[in-house]
C-alpha cells in the first residue's frame, strides 16, 4: 500500500537534501514533486490544489529551527498536513444510545457485508458492546443473507431474517422491534447496493434510514477505485447523509488516493480501515498512523495497540525477571514466539517498524514460526527447560522428532543463546504500561 506515492514523495523531499534554508525557489521545486505525486496516487484534484497553497504557505511562513534541517522541516510540514487533511484525531462512534443503530451502505462490490459482521466482531471484542445484531436488508444481491449468516456464526452475533419479505424497510421495522424487545445494545444494518449510483438505491436507503433513524451511516468504500469511491462517497453523503467511511482494502495494491480525499470532500471522518480477508482485520481510522505509513515511517500507533492487545502486562515482568536472572528458557521463547503469531504475520509486523519501507518487499516465511515450535515442541521437559546439555545425539534426536534437519535445530540452537545473552546485556526494561502509554 502507498509503495509508489511513498518513493515519490520520498523523491520530493531529496530535492531539500543538502539546502541549508528553505527558500521560495526549492520550495517551489519540492511543492511541485509533491504535487505530481499526490496527483499520480488519484487524490482528488481539488484537495491537492488546497493541500499545496497550505503547505507552501506554512513552509514560506516558518522559521527554521537551527537544529533541524530544511529536508526534515518540509516533511514534518508534509506530515502534519497530511493528518490535518485527514481528519487529525482517531474518531469515534456515536454508541451511547440502547440500541445504537449502525447503517451500513455503499455500492455492491464494496464489502459492506463483510464489513458489516466485521464491525459488530470489532465493536463486541473492544467491550463497545455486549449484545449485538446483525439486519439483512440487502434483499437485492443473491445470497447475500446466506452470506451474513454464515459471517454472523463466525463471530457469534444472530441475524435478523425475514424469510419471504421483500421490502427492506418491513425488515428494518422488525428489527428494532425485536432488538428492543431481546435487549440488543448494538444494532448493525446490512443495506443493498448496486453496481453504480441509481435512483432506486436512493431511495430505498432513505427510507431505511427514516425508518430505523440510524445513529451512525457508515459508507463502505473499497480504496482500489480511487477517485470513483470519493465521488460515490460524495454522493451518499448529499442524500443520505453519511456520518462517516469505511475504507476496505487497504491492503491491497492501492494508491491511496481514497484515503486522502474521501474527508476532505465529504466533510466527514474516516472511522475504519479493512487491512485484510480475516474478521479481525479492521481497526480505527488513525490520520496519524496513515500520515506515517503515507510517508514511509512505519506504523508505529498500530503496532503498539497490537501489542497491548496481545501482551499481559504480568507475563511480561515476570519475563523480565527470569531474563534478568539469566533463567530464560525454551518455553519462554516459544511463549514469545506464540504470542508474535497473534498479532499477526512476521511480514506485517516488521513492515510497521518505523524504516521498513527501505527493505523493499520483505520476503519472509512464516513456516519459520511453525518450524520454531516443532522443533521446541519435541525436546524433553529437561531439554526445554535448560536442564540438561542439548549435545549432538539430542539434537538429531529433536531433529527426527519435529521433522527437521540438524540444521535447523543447530540453528535455533544458536539464536537462542544470541537472544538470551543479549537480553541479559540490555538496559533495564521500563514498566511495560508505561512504555505503551509513551508509545502512544
Amino acid at each position: 500500500m502507498f509503495g509508489l506515492l511513498t518513493e515519490k514523495l520520498g523523491g520530493a523531499f531529496s530535492k531539500l537534501s543538502g539546502q541549508r534554508k528553505l527558500t521560495e525557489d526549492n520550495i517551489s521545486d519540492a511543492v511541485r514533486e509533491v504535487r505530481l505525486a499526490l496527483l499520480e496516487a488519484d487524490v482528488n484534484y481539488a484537495v491537492v490544489k488546497n493541500f499545496i497553497k497550505r503547505v507552501k504557505e506554512k513552509a514560506l511562513g516558518d522559521a527554521v529551527v537551527k537544529s533541524v534541517s530544511p529536508q526534515q522541516q518540509f516533511v514534518k510540514i508534509i506530515h502534519d498536513e497530511l493528518v490535518s487533511l485527514m481528519g487529525g484525531e482517531e474518531p469515534q462512534l456515536n454508541l451511547s444510545a440502547k440500541p445504537a443503530v449502525v447503517m451500513m451502505c455503499g455500492l455492491q462490490g464494496s464489502g459492506k457485508t463483510t464489513h458489516s459482521a466485521k464491525l459488530v466482531h470489532h465493536l463486541k471484542k473492544a467491550g463497545k458492546c455486549n449484545n449485538p445484531l446483525l439486519v439483512a436488508c440487502d434483499l437485492q444481491r443473491p445470497a447475500a443473507i446466506q452470506q451474513l449468516q454464515t459471517l454472523g456464526d463466525q463471530v457469534g452475533v444472530p441475524v435478523f431474517v425475514m424469510e419471504g419479505e421483500k421490502s427492506p424497510v418491513k425488515v428494518a421495522k422488525a428489527a428494532m422491534t425485536l432488538a428492543g424487545d431481546a435487549g440488543h445494545d448494538l444494532v448493525v444494518i446490512d443495506t443493498a447496493g448496486r453496481l453504480h449510483v441509481d435512483e432506486e438505491m436512493m431511495q430505498q436507503l432513505e427510507k431505511v434510514k427514516s425508518t430505523v433513524k440510524p445513529h451512525e451511516v457508515l459508507f463502505v468504500a473499497n480504496a482500489t477505485t480511487g477517485q470513483d469511491a470519493v465521488k460515490t462517497a460524495a454522493t451518499f453523503n448529499e442524500r443520505v447523509e453519511i456520518t462517516g467511511t469505511i475504507l476496505t482494502m487497504l491492503d491491497g495494491n492501492t494508491r491511496g488516493g481514497a484515503a486522502i480525499s474521501i474527508r476532505e470532500v465529504t466533510g466527514k471522518p474516516l472511522v475504519f480501515e479493512g487491512i485484510g480477508e480475516k474478521m479481525d482485520d479492521l481497526q480505527w481510522f488513525n490520520p496519524q498512523s496513515m500520515a506515517d505509513r503515507i510517508l514511509g515511517m512505519g506504523d508505529t500507533i498500530n503496532l503498539v495497540k497490537k501489542a497491548q492487545e496481545h501482551i499481559d502486562e504480568k507475563d511480561a515482568e515476570a519475563l523480565e525477571k527470569k531474563i534478568r536472572k539469566a533463567s530464560f528458557t525454551y518455553n519462554d521463547y516459544l511463549s514469545q514466539m506464540q504470542m508474535v503469531k497473534k498479532m499477526g504475520s512476521l511480514k506485517s509486523i516488521l513492515k510497521m517498524l518505523p524504516g521498513a519501507s527501505k527493505l523493499g518487499d520483505l520476503d519472509i516465511d512464516d513456516k519459520e514460526f511453525f518450524k520454531v515450535e516443532a522443533i521446541i515442541l519435541s525436546m524433553t521437559p529437561q531439554e526445554r527447560e535448560q536442564n540438561c546439555e542439548m549435545a549432538m545425539g539430542r539434537r538429531k534426536r529433536v531433529a527426527r522428532g519435529s521433522g527437521t534437519s540438524l540444521d535447523d535445530v543447530n540453528r535455533l540452537v544458536k539464536s537462542f543463546k544470541q537472544a538470551k545473552q543479549f537480553m541479559k546485556n540490555m538496559p533495564k526494561m521500563k514498566n511495560l504500561e508505561k512504555m505503551m502509554g509513551g508509545a502512544l
